[in-house]
């Protein structure tokens, strides 16, 4: 576990929400806990330290006492922004990206994204279906490659991490811990269950 005291894990919640009718989807709450913080409990148990990507109510998420990064850049330009805005604010080598909306990752998730790494600069899951390229360990040294990624206006996250070497690590046996909440009703539909 010592590998994953070296990583500082960061709670992505500076998306638009549009799916959710633009409300900041991590302060919306889950069994009367906002989501954010499911993720974010989940991950102290893993890592050293614990930030928070954030573009609105930064007063409000700053009141956890952790470190709140916005956006470097302008226009809501996705996950990749977001990433990219804490890897340059932050000092760390090793950031362990995790949406907002999934409030059920498994305790496991940085200790097996970091024995499986191998010499990837990026690793991702793989719920044994699809891929979760914003449930990621990546590696300061692709600070350069994003800005210019993003300068040349691309957004894909998958095709970033794919160019960049990285390769996914199979969580199929966990598969119902990378549900996400998207919608109003998706999160209606959640309630109660842990």
């Amino acid at each position: 576990m010592n590998q994953c005291r070296e990583v500082i894990g960061v709670v992505l919640a500076g998306g638009r929400a549009t799916r959710m009718g633009g409300k900041d989807k991590g302060l919306q709450e889950l069994n009367g806990k906002p989501l954010w913080q499911h993720v974010a409990a989940t991950l102290s148990n893993q890592v050293e330290t614990i930030a928070i990507s954030a573009n609105r109510h930064i007063d409000i998420y700053r009141q956890s006492g952790n470190p709140v990064y916005q956006d470097n850049q302008e226009d809501y330009l996705g996950p990749l922004a977001g990433m990219l805005s804490v890897m340059q604010q932050s000092d760390e080598e090793w950031f362990l990206f995790c949406p907002c909306d999934t409030p059920f990752i498994p305790s496991s998730l940085a200790e097996r994204l970091i024995h499986q790494r191998e010499d990837a600069p990026v690793v991702w899951v793989h719920d044994g279906e699809r891929d979760h390229p914003t449930i990621a360990l990546v590696n300061r040294k692709l600070i350069p490659e994003l800005e210019a990624y993003l300068a040349a206006g691309e957004r894909r996250v998958m095709v970033f991490m794919h160019q960049s070497g990285g390769h996914s690590v199979d969580f199929s046996d966990l598969k119902s811990a990378f549900i996400n909440v998207n919608t109003t009703e998706d999160l209606q539909m959640m309630q109660g269950k842990e």
